[in-house]
């Protein structure tokens, strides 16, 4: 078994099916990655259950191993596909370098009777339009008569990734019923939930439109957010008590939506759609989660002058740069949007998160003299901070709570101007037309 791609998704799926009994090669562009999975080191960092220890487990049994060449693909015969596939930030079309890439190169040493799996997000109709003639065109094979194709798209998220690809429900879509029966027999041998045979379309529509369902219950929460901000109301109080109803369930307002799936799979979800069609919701609601970064920057803003400081003339801390609480992931970040947002106003931002490399350090010094805290990542480590000793330490007692960590009462109590989203400082009753 050859698995392209050995990030957040395909290094685990390596590691189960090594577990369960087969030899896998994983194939990754970078040496040093490549080095470093092969010293049984996980490059994958943060809190991720178990993964390090498979890993270093099935490496040492010699189950996987690593490597840059495409030349152990000739004797596969089951290949799983796992890239980015990420969209344009300009078209928001999808950009398949690295998928186009992957497929070029295994298509040059694809052998007959090979199972090939798609597991990256596409947007529906990439199987037939994009995989099927690059791997047909470089393989000189045809689909359904020299080898099978599959798309089983992954259902990870960083933290549970093991957890996720053994106890998650699978769609598996082969491009003919014998491919599809085939790879869910296959994935039997790791996940411990349903697996579907369908078609490649079907896989393809429900990946994309689970993930776009969810952005839209987000953004549902984060408009209301806005609206009892506006109004001087408390959105947590009133989430919790809209809840208590039957069948409702009003997700959790927050600083931004960021990862590698929800921000871009409602774009690939619509991405093929005839010229006829006209998404109106998918376009919102991605609209309003892009935003939420910038109206925490906003919130910042406005808390300094109301505190005398203007914020071209102030220093601000932001907490976690991450996308996901307890993760090393940083794509997509909604604080990398804020903290560009912030120096375009004309703030010296400093950053922090100790799961990042690049920003982990002492939150002490980085703390040193700063006019607003502004808490965008739920990390463990920022739940336990002490607030009335980091308020001794900062130039102005300003925080900015973007995920809802502190209770407000909590923190006004420890002496600090606390803001949070979804959570109003205007006159209750006093709207307009009152």
């Amino acid at each position: 078994m050859v698995v392209l791609g050995l990030g957040y998704v395909g290094l685990p799926v390596a590691c189960l099916f090594a577990e369960a009994g087969f030899p896998v090669v994983g194939i990754r562009r970078s040496q040093d990655k490549v080095d470093m999975i092969n010293r049984g080191e996980c490059p994958i960092e943060g809190k991720e259950p178990g993964l390090a220890e498979l890993l270093q487990q099935v490496v040492a049994t010699g189950q996987l191993r690593a490597t840059t060449n495409y030349a152990p693909c000739q004797e596969a015969q089951v290949v799983l596909i796992a890239v980015e596939t990420p969209v344009d930030p300009v078209t928001k079309k999808p950009g398949y370098e690295a998928l186009r890439g992957a497929l070029t190169d295994l298509g040059n040493n694809l052998p007959r009777g090979t199972m090939v799996i798609i597991e990256s997000t596409i947007a529906p109709g990439t199987m037939r339009g994009v995989v099927q003639p690059i791997l047909e065109e470089t393989s000189g094979l045809r689909v359904n008569e020299d080898f099978y194709l599959v798309n089983c798209p992954e259902r990870v998220m960083p933290g549970k990734l093991l957890a996720n690809i053994r106890g998650c429900h699978r769609v598996v879509g082969g491009m003919s019923p014998e491919a599809a029966e085939l790879a869910a027999k296959f994935y039997r041998h790791v996940v411990q939930a349903d697996l579907d045979p369908v078609d490649c379309l079907t896989a393809e529509l429900v990946k994309t439109m689970e993930n776009a369902y969810r952005d839209v219950q987000i953004a549902f929460a984060n408009e209301m957010a806005l609206l009892c901000e506006d109004m001087g109301a408390d959105v947590w109080q009133i989430r919790e008590l809209v809840n208590k109803s039957p069948y409702r369930d009003v997700h959790l307002p927050g600083a931004g939506v960021g990862g590698h799936c929800i921000p871009k799979d409602p774009w690939l979800l619509i991405a093929n759609a005839n010229d006829d069609f006209e998404p109106r919701l998918v376009p919102a609601a991605r609209a309003i989660n892009d935003g939420m970064p910038l109206h925490v920057a906003d919130l910042t803003s406005s808390a300094l002058r109301e505190a005398g400081v203007e914020i071209k003339d102030a220093k601000v801390l932001v907490l976690g740069y991450a996308y996901l609480e307890n993760s090393d992931d940083t794509r997509n970040s909604p604080s990398e949007v804020l903290v560009a947002r912030l120096r375009e106003l004309g703030a010296e931002v400093v950053i922090h998160d100790p799961y990042v490399p690049e920003y982990q350090g002492g939150l002490e010094e980085c703390v040193q003299a700063c006019d607003a805290v502004v808490l965008m990542v739920a990390h463990d480590g920022y739940r336990a901070m002490d607030l009335s000793e980091l308020r001794m330490q900062v130039a102005q007692p300003i925080l900015i709570d973007g995920r809802h960590v502190f209770p407000a009462e909590r923190a006004r109590a420890a002496g600090w101007d606390y803001r949070g989203v979804g959570q109003g400082y205007k006159r209750i009753g006093v709207g307009r037309g009152l």
